[in-house]
């Protein structure tokens, strides 16, 4: 096989096709989007993605081009043909060459395509499953647009130079074209990526013994029990039909093994477009910055209550879907109760606010939590503008020779704004624990246990907690910082999850600077154990879960939080250093090699699967 730091082969043409290509669904999105770059650079025009055309997202994401080249031949073919492709490229870094079907025009055909699919390839799809409605018409349409290249290439008229192409799925949304390929035996080499088994999806999250119990599941009798059984029927036929079987990791390639029956031929790591500084203090001068910026929602959210010392003050966030046990919410709500605890016992001057940050459905912003912060930047400005005066008034008595006092600093007018500020802003009721109202106050999980482990802000508490159920944005009048700016912020990351093919949350902490807890059922956490020594020196923390109890991996991270939060500044900065420096290990620069290594070894085996001409 070539090395993958070669130049590609001239004669090969390379497609990604994913149902999130200009259409952010789920994290597939960034997979593609941050890798397309390096796709670009190493291919040119040989790369190109396809995807569904959806009109919501296309005005933002997609530039229409007039069609060029082998890509815009075959669209074009396709129009002729009476189906609706798009050409152009994708409005990202890069600038991407991408195909987008209409796949909602032709849902007259839907009938047909799914009778082929149960004919051809024993998948029974339900009716009233529209996502799977949606995969079978695209689905098809994607093999109408191979058939579109290869006769494009035909056109060029030297049969000898014809490209290889490679085909590379992403997902189950995207994976009835690979059965459908092999069968009509069309000159496509290909490759599908699961980056999350639909059964493991499903079942982890109401199981804390999934991992144990997986080699005796019954996955065919699992799929039908939870009604997922058609998709996970496609996903089990992109499996076996593909020339190379991929996972995002190690655990995801052990629930394929047992619940699709193909054990991957290789592992595609996802990476990060890592942004480094030439100087060191410029990060740390971010995080600074950011830090400032948290202090001043914290002083707004807490202090109209109590106070507390903020240069003592160590701030600890979660994030990613909102799935409770998935993504190890139970783990972390305990983990923090047993923190504070203990914090308690040791007599710790330190407090830490650990922010959940999550989409939960909800109402809107608390009022309450609204105006305390409105009440905040109030006061703010009134104090900017009397220590202007202030200024001015010291400097005129300094001048007089005499020391000032409170009267001559502060004017009978600019006292009075003071208290009455200051009345406006005290309250009596203890901090929300809760920035938004939820839509289901009384049966939301994280606000539930929050209430059972009594973690609801009280004074003497030193763990205080903020959930914010919606995703960060530099324009919400309540923390105002994006979500990259907010996590800089922060002195540590945790992300204990049950179930995650991959975790891009940890990965984002470090190239942030930010050391981070992963845990050893994360795709990322396996990564991380497998290819960095003493990980956990350079602020990636890789927490047990896989042959743990619940209670035994509470009392590690409880240990590894209180470890890492109550250690000195000089050491808080110097692990910052380490777990920057370490981020580079997870640029594309150095993973997007699984990737050519993965198509490579696709066109090697097509190549001795195809029939010898003539035979």
């Amino acid at each position: 096989m070539a090395s993958p730091s070669e130049a590609p082969p001239s004669n090969r043409l390379l497609v990604e096709v994913s149902f999130e290509v200009c259409w952010q669904l789920g994290g597939i999105y960034t997979v593609l989007r941050s890798k397309a770059p390096m796709a670009v650079k190493r291919h040119g025009q040989s790369y190109c993605l396809v995807g569904p055309y959806n009109e919501a997202t296309a005005d933002d994401e997609f530039e229409p081009l007039e069609p060029t080249g082998l890509y815009g031949r075959a669209a074009q073919i396709l129009n002729e043909r009476g189906i609706g492709a798009r050409y152009g490229r994708w409005m990202i870094s890069g600038k991407p060459q991408v195909v987008l079907l209409d796949y909602r025009r032709h849902f007259d055909r839907l009938n047909d395509d799914k009778y082929f699919l149960w004919k051809d390839h024993f998948i029974e799809t339900y009716s009233g499953d529209s996502d799977v409605d949606e995969v079978v018409v695209f689905g098809y349409l994607v093999v109408e647009f191979f058939e579109a290249l290869l006769a494009a290439l035909r056109e060029t008229g030297d049969e000898g130079a014809i490209p290889k192409v490679v085909a590379h799925f992403h997902e189950w949304m995207s994976a009835v074209p690979i059965p459908e390929l092999r069968r009509r035996k069309t000159e496509v080499a290909t490759v599908f990526t699961t980056h999350a088994t639909i059964l493991g999806r499903y079942l982890a999250a109401d199981d804390r013994h999934f991992y144990q119990r997986l080699p005796g599941i019954d996955a065919d009798g699992a799929a039908r029990s939870r009604g997922v059984h058609p998709r996970y029927a496609i996903e089990r036929a992109a499996a076996w039909s593909a020339t190379v079987f991929t996972t995002v990791s190690g655990i995801t390639g052990f629930e394929a093994e047992h619940f699709l029956g193909r054990k991957p031929d290789a592992l595609l790591p996802n990476g990060l477009n890592v942004q480094r500084f030439t100087a060191l203090h410029e990060f740390q001068n971010l995080h600074a910055r950011s830090k400032k910026q948290i202090h001043e929602f914290v002083m707004g959210h807490f202090f109209p209550s109590y106070s507390f010392d903020l240069d003592r003050t160590l701030y600890v966030v979660t994030s990613g879907r909102y799935e409770y046990g998935n993504k190890g919410l139970d783990l972390f709500i305990e983990s923090l109760a047993r923190l504070n605890w203990r914090l308690k016992v040791a007599r710790s001057d330190v407090t830490v606010v650990a922010f959940i940050v999550t989409r939960a459905p909800n109402k809107g912003m608390n009022v309450d939590v609204l105006r305390s912060q409105v009440l905040f930047r109030e006061l703010q400005g009134t104090a900017s503008d009397i220590a202007r005066d202030m200024s001015e008034r010291l400097l005129a008595s300094v001048a007089e020779g005499r020391m000032p006092g409170i009267d001559d600093l502060i004017d009978e007018n600019a006292q009075v704004r003071l208290k009455r500020m200051t009345h406006a802003w005290r309250k009596k009721r203890w901090p929300s624990i809760v920035t938004h109202d939820m839509a289901h106050d009384g049966q939301d999980a994280v606000l539930g246990q929050l209430r059972f482990c009594n973690l609801l802000n009280n004074p003497e508490d030193p763990v205080k907690v903020i959930f914010h159920p919606e995703f960060l944005s530099r324009t919400s009048p309540l923390i105002g910082l994006d979500y990259d700016e907010f996590v800089r912020g922060c002195h540590l990351g945790v992300f204990p999850s049950y179930y995650e093919p991959w975790g891009y949350t940890p990965m984002e902490c470090a190239a942030l600077g930010v050391p981070a807890v992963t845990s050893d059922l994360a795709g990322f956490g396996c990564y991380v154990m497998d290819k960095i020594p003493d990980h956990d020196k350079k602020g990636m923390y890789v927490l047990g879960r896989r042959y743990k109890t619940f209670d035994e991996s509470a009392e590690e991270l409880t240990s590894i939080m209180q470890t890492a939060l109550t250690m000195d500044r000089r050491e808080r900065i110097d692990l910052r250093n380490r777990v920057e420096a370490l981020s580079v290990q997870f640029d594309w620069k150095e993973l997007i090699r699984y990737y050519w290594e993965a198509h490579a070894l696709a066109v090697e085996r097509f190549a001795e699967q195809a029939p010898t001409p003539g035979a």
